[in-house]
């Protein structure tokens, strides 16, 4: 797990860590040093740490002006035992919507497990970005984590499976992907007819 690092090929156009408007500006990360670990397991210093103890996460981009952020995950989303989704909301989500931040592309290929308890804080964040014609949708979901979250609901709150589930985002400029998403939520049967 510990070569496993957070997308990096649009570093030249956003870091989190140069944003004073990310909640984790200033950071400073060791190409060397492994501290952080998901169970046993050392993990890429470049991922971020935001109070879970299995699942850490990256801000590949945030546009500002046209309200949208891209993020990488990696790990367990566990939120039975560490409430993962009340301290992704609480430390990171809560500061992006209070800069503009309504649309979320989550990135979860490297999400290994998934463990749903409640779906009010999905609700609360829906309900956050929905009134600034906001979403949430996640990208690239091994298949028994989409079975996961539509047993715990949360296809009321955001996006996931087809076509979501097998989108090479990463030949994509981050503009793209989201324009490409966006499109896929807004208006999915003229993407259909268009493939």
């Amino acid at each position: 797990m510990h070569e496993l690092e957070p997308h990096y090929k649009w570093r030249d156009r956003y870091t989190a860590e140069t944003d004073e408007h990310s909640p984790f500006f200033g950071r400073i990360y060791s190409e060397f040093e492994f501290s952080n670990k998901i169970y046993n397991y050392f993990i890429h210093p470049q991922w971020d740490h935001f109070g879970s103890g299995t699942l850490y996460t990256k801000i590949l981009f945030a546009d500002y002006d046209d309200g949208f952020a891209i993020m990488e995950f990696i790990g367990e989303w566990n939120d039975c035992i560490n409430n993962d989704i009340m301290l992704l909301k609480r430390e990171v989500i809560d500061a992006l919507i209070d800069q503009g931040i309504s649309r979320f592309i989550l990135i979860c290929e490297n999400v290994l497990n998934c463990h749903i308890d409640d779906d009010s804080y999905y609700e609360e964040w829906y309900d956050d970005v929905k009134e600034e014609d906001g979403w949430i949708c996640c990208l690239n979901l091994r298949q028994h984590l989409i079975e996961e979250m539509a047993a715990g609901n949360l296809q009321f709150y955001m996006s996931f499976d087809e076509p979501f589930n097998e989108l090479n985002w990463r030949v994509l400029k981050p503009v793209n992907l989201f324009r490409l998403v966006d499109q896929h939520i807004r208006n999915p049967r003229q993407l259909l007819l268009m493939n």
